[in-house]
């Protein structure tokens, strides 16, 4: 038996000068080039088909199973295998085990298919391999990124030909920055609230030199709060944890029966806080325009003019649904937007962009100030890299991929994508609606909905959630070991509702080959586990 953590010898391999730089510069060899031409033809010319073929939608096979062909922690002093079978083993033994996001059946989470001709953009850029750090290391890539920047800009905050004209390339002025994500996004819209709010002043540099202990002191206040929803996303908990004002002060206000933050209980909250023997300082309120569980759109004009009228900073998280801005049709579930001081959109959800890519965008081109950072080796003073006012570093040109897509697409292809998801989500939730065995729990308003199996002969019976948790937990496991399809499942509590939280089933429509009728094959397979399982 081979002994755990030792590799297989291949002498016939050799790491030395000679074959390091032929694999360097090019394959290996013709079977290496004839290999990779072989997938990457399909790959880059029948993407969907391609998937179809080679990913499993996800193999009855359990991680734990996975796991243990995975345990060799060795790195072999000399080369292991050849390309050609690198490329084989990618195929092969890997992609089969992972997850199709691309079927029209994954209908479960915010990943899903990409056009076809992303994977050219993303090839690309990683051939090209730029750091937008630094103008030193991207040059006229930063200048693209800055018209990015402006065009999605224009699409939020809606200002003048004469405001884009002077600030589209201007070195000293931000419209905004990219980040790996919606959390880093995020966390860097409230860092650069945070140093706003606690800005220097007479006898304090402010929070970024001095900390949150100095800055709380000279600004005479005990905490710093977040007013954000009950459905927000947990990336604020981090930010209040990593910006030093604590995460118990992301504080969680109810929704009301649309799964909205209650405007009511929003308006108490401001005033508990004023009257509080706590001296508090509400840092920001964030409105959601698309909530991860149940895709609702928080009231964005009436926060914005709750945050007006007191003076605090208002940041909407359109993480998901800010794309929908693009829809001349459904635009207006997010009015309101264009009051906020900062906006976060995901490239890799409604953008339809390859993982990863978020971006934050200011109403204010000068705000990021507040966090800029240099240093002699990098971003020096007076330069123009765009690394001296981001949460990143070293990144990569991914504003190439959304400038390429925008131009493929324009706004009317990205409309009619939104579009698509909302009308089969209003759709998918009649559907439900008629099924005797099923309860639509939340209505979409954006393309994403909650329903739960509730076979009609319980509909009679009170304190029935236990039982019904436990169906909807098992029902959503056997389907998706089951691998035809996939929906997620969430926890709770329905607003003005006594007792407990509920397990509800979570769909996400965003692949344009989602049909009707596939969410009825769905509900059908669903229904018949329920049946096999339950009866």
């Amino acid at each position: 038996m081979m002994k755990r953590n030792t590799l297989p010898q291949q002498p016939t391999l050799v790491a030395d000068w000679q074959t390091l730089t032929r694999t360097f510069i090019r394959p290996e060899n013709e079977a290496a080039k004839s290999t990779l031409i072989k997938y990457m033809e399909q790959i880059l010319f029948g993407l969907h088909d391609f998937l179809k073929t080679h990913v499993g939608f996800t193999e009855e096979i359990s991680l734990k199973e996975l796991a243990t062909q995975f345990t060799n922690s060795l790195i072999s002093k000399n080369p292991e295998k050849k390309l050609t079978e690198v490329i084989t083993d990618l195929i092969e033994d890997i992609a089969p085990h992972a997850v199709n996001v691309a079927s029209p059946y994954f209908v479960g989470h915010m990943t899903s298919a990409i056009p076809f001709f992303m994977v050219h953009l993303k090839t690309i850029v990683a051939a090209l391999n730029q750091n937008v750090v630094k103008i030193e290391t991207s040059k006229v890539v930063s200048i693209v990124e800055k018209q990015v920047m402006a065009k999605i800009h224009r699409l939020i905050f809606q200002k003048s030909d004469r405001f884009y004209d002077e600030h589209i390339q201007n070195a000293g002025t931000t419209l905004g920055c990219f980040a790996e994500n919606g959390t880093l996004a995020n966390i860097t819209a409230l860092w650069v609230a945070r140093n706003s709010l606690l800005a220097p002043k007479k006898g304090f540099s402010g929070v970024e030199k001095e900390g949150i202990a100095a800055a709380y002191k000279a600004y005479g206040i005990d905490r710093c709060v977040v007013l954000v929803s009950k459905r927000g996303h947990y990336s604020f908990n981090k930010a209040g944890g990593l910006l030093g004002i604590g995460n118990q002060n992301i504080i969680a206000v109810d929704v009301d029966k649309k799964h909205k933050m209650d405007l009511n209980r929003l308006t108490e909250t401001i005033k508990e806080l004023k009257s509080s023997s706590n001296k508090t300082s509400i840092l920001a309120i964030v409105g959601i325009a698309g909530t991860t569980e149940t895709g609702s759109v928080d009231p964005l004009a009436k926060l914005g003019e709750i945050c007006a009228e007191n003076s605090i900073h208002f940041h909407v998280d359109a993480a998901w649904g800010g794309p929908t801005l693009m829809s001349g049709k459904y635009r207006r579930l997010l009015h309101g937007i264009e009051h906020a001081d900062s906006v976060i959109i995901d490239g890799h959800k409604q953008f339809y962009m390859p993982m990863s890519c978020g971006m934050v965008y200011f109403k204010d081109p000068t705000i990021m100030d507040v966090v800029t950072y240099h240093a002699n080796y990098v971003n020096r003073p007076g330069s123009v890299d765009l690394g001296i006012k981001s949460l990143s570093g070293s990144r990569e040109a991914n504003s190439l991929i959304l400038d390429s897509a925008l131009k493929i697409m324009g706004s009317r292809g990205y409309a009619l994508l939104i579009e698509h998801g909302i009308e089969t989500a209003r759709k998918f939730a009649e559907e439900i609606q008629k099924r005797h065995n099923f309860q639509l729990v939340t209505t979409p308003e954006l393309n994403i909905l909650t329903y739960r199996l509730y076979p009609s002969h319980m509909k009679q019976e009170t304190r029935v959630d236990e039982k019904l948790n436990e169906i909807n937990r098992k029902v959503q496991r056997l389907q998706r070991e089951a691998g035809h399809s996939f929906i997620s499942r969430t926890t709770f509590r329905e607003p003005n509702r006594l007792g407990q939280d509920i397990v509800v089933l979570r769909c996400v429509i965003m692949n344009p080959m989602t049909t009707i009728k596939i969410l009825q094959e769905i509900l059908d397979e669903q229904e018949k586990i329920y049946q096999e399982n339950f009866i």
